[in-house]
């Protein structure tokens, strides 16, 4: 089995900065691609920021410029770091990733969820 477990959520007012972190385990082979998505209440879940293991990145319009996704392979983990906040960034931020098990069975796990609250 695989958990995901995220820490950092918060409340902070406009123009300030969180760090979120996730660390995966369990029975993991290898960890492909991890991420941040995060949803709004009455919205869909959106992609926030993803890194492969070879470190490349991808980032959602919206945040580009102000949050920096980075992952240590070694220690399983994925963070996020978010400056410049705004009210809009308002949400629960799942981890997601893309695991090999040591089964090899490859599977898209999510973390439970941190609130992110940015007040104006």
């Amino acid at each position: 089995q695989v958990q995901l477990v995220e820490s950092g959520g918060g409340l902070v007012q406009a123009g300030g900065s969180l760090r979120l972190s996730c660390a995966a385990s369990g029975s993991i082979f290898s960890i492909n691609v991890m991420g941040w998505y995060r949803q709004a209440p009455g919205k869909q879940r959106e992609l926030v920021a993803v890194i492969t293991s070879g470190g490349s990145t991808n980032y959602a319009d919206s945040v580009k410029g102000r949050f920096a996704i980075s992952r240590d392979n070694a220690k399983k983990t994925v963070s996020l770091q978010m400056n410049n906040l705004k009210p809009e960034d308002t949400a629960v931020y799942y981890c997601n990733a893309d695991v090999t098990t040591m089964r090899l069975m490859k599977g898209d796990y999510w973390g439970q969820g941190t609130q992110v609250t940015v007040s104006s």
